[in-house]
């Protein structure tokens, strides 16, 4: 049985967002996960991504940022960002005190968890899993996003298409080579940053999404020991 709990959690004395807690039985991990920039929390690739990770035995906490709780289609500004990040992770420990826990995000959610932990490392988060990491604006390749990644300490997975338009191929494996953090860079063929794929690819993206979540759940195996 998987419990599904719609939560409120306090990210300021004025702001509050909303969570959802799956928790399957027998999880062995938690992965506190945040949307992209244009898609909230219930967006379906999200929703299907935590659900997928529950049959795995993952548990998940999905969250909204302040701007997409108010329904605003301007991102907060980093800072809240960063400390919504802090707030949700904090709330995932207290949830779930004995299980390993990871945070990450699809596209600018895990820009912004990356963020976070290279400013103030959460002491209780084993590693960070990245779903399309935007390295550059579309036609406007360069890797300056990243440079913060050298600060984050703790094992780091990028799950990357190769047409993704937000983060070329050959850009991200020169990132991923400069960090010193232990870092694992899984490259989808033919996905874009939506991990849509071409029908002429001769696979669909129901393959490509049990692809990185089969990645998910060997990678927290491994970090986990």
């Amino acid at each position: 049985m998987t419990m599904v709990t719609p939560l409120s959690l306090v990210v300021t004395c004025d702001i509050s967002v909303s969570a959802m807690l799956t928790v399957p039985k027998a999880a062995h991990a938690c992965l506190v996960f945040a949307h992209g920039a244009g898609a909230g929390m219930n967006h379906p690739f999200i929703a299907n991504l935590c659900d997928g990770l529950a049959i795995r035995g993952i548990a998940t906490l999905r969250y909204q940022f302040p701007y997409m709780e108010k329904g605003s289609r301007r991102p907060d500004p980093p800072t809240l960002c960063h400390t919504t990040v802090q707030c949700v992770a904090d709330a995932a420990h207290k949830l779930l005190p004995t299980m390993p826990l990871f945070a990450g995000g699809k596209s600018f959610g895990g820009r912004m968890t990356s963020q976070a932990q290279a400013l103030t490392p959460i002491p209780y988060v084993r590693g960070l899993c990245f779903v399309g990491f935007p390295l550059h604006a579309p036609k406007r390749p360069a890797t300056t996003r990243a440079d913060h990644l050298a600060s984050v300490k703790i094992p780091m997975l990028f799950l990357q298409g190769t047409r993704d338009a937000l983060a070329g191929i050959s850009l991200m494996k020169k990132v991923v080579a400069r960090l010193h953090a232990p870092v694992t860079l899984k490259v989808i063929d033919h996905a874009d940053h939506s991990f849509h794929v071409l029908k002429r690819s001769a696979t669909t993206d129901r393959e490509v999404m049990n692809s990185m979540l089969d990645e998910v759940g060997r990678w927290i195996a491994a970090v986990c020991g």
